[in-house]
């Protein structure tokens, strides 16, 4: 299943509970257990509509993949330059770190990488080639213009950028003052812009 649309009504809540686990308190902080007392279904229930908590965490990260595909197609046709996408790419990042500092599903997951079934991983390794793709292909083009200065080559960019949000987003859960995403933006775009 690719998208939670493709999912019966309860099996799209039991999803829904189950990414916003993964985001609170990580893939091994929760069973099916937690869910079926959160969506007030038996636990059996939970089990009908996902045999694994490996098939749940497989439909959450596609389901997560496909809203961030669709979020970036919208970035693309609606902010033109470069400097205008990445910022429109951090407020990403910031509005799901201002819901009581939740972090990335996918970074999320990351941090939790060899602990997880390999279908999963590899759902998680799609979301961050992704981004990668995404994110190159807009510093190039910004590269290309001109709008961003050429200061190493466009992956090494579009990775330290996606590290950055990801990074300020986990490091914010432990400072008293985070600064979040769409300011570490700002300071990166500082020193790109040219």
């Amino acid at each position: 299943m690719n998208t939670r649309t493709e999912l019966s009504p309860s099996a799209q809540r039991i999803a829904e509970v189950a990414q916003n686990l993964v985001q609170e308190v990580g893939y091994n902080g929760f069973s099916f257990e937690h869910i079926a007392k959160e969506v007030g279904m038996r636990k059996a229930s939970v089990h009908h509509h996902f045999a694994s908590k490996a098939d749940l965490g497989v439909a959450v990260v596609k389901s997560y993949t496909h809203e961030f595909e669709d979020a970036l197609q919208n970035i693309l046709t609606s902010a033109k330059s470069a400097p205008q996408r990445l910022t429109a790419y951090a407020d990403l990042f910031e509005a799901t770190f201002a819901n009581q500092h939740h972090l990335c599903v996918c970074g999320m997951l990351s941090a939790e990488s060899n602990s997880l079934d390999p279908a999963v991983k590899q759902e998680v390794n799609h979301f961050f080639q992704l981004n990668m793709t995404w994110l190159t292909f807009v510093v190039q083009e910004g590269m290309d213009s001109g709008s961003l200065q050429k200061l190493n080559d466009a992956p090494a960019v579009a990775q330290t950028c996606l590290s950055m949000l990801e990074g300020s987003m986990l490091v914010g859960r432990c400072v008293s003052a985070p600064m979040g995403p769409r300011h570490m933006m700002d300071v990166f775009l500082g020193v790109l812009v040219s």
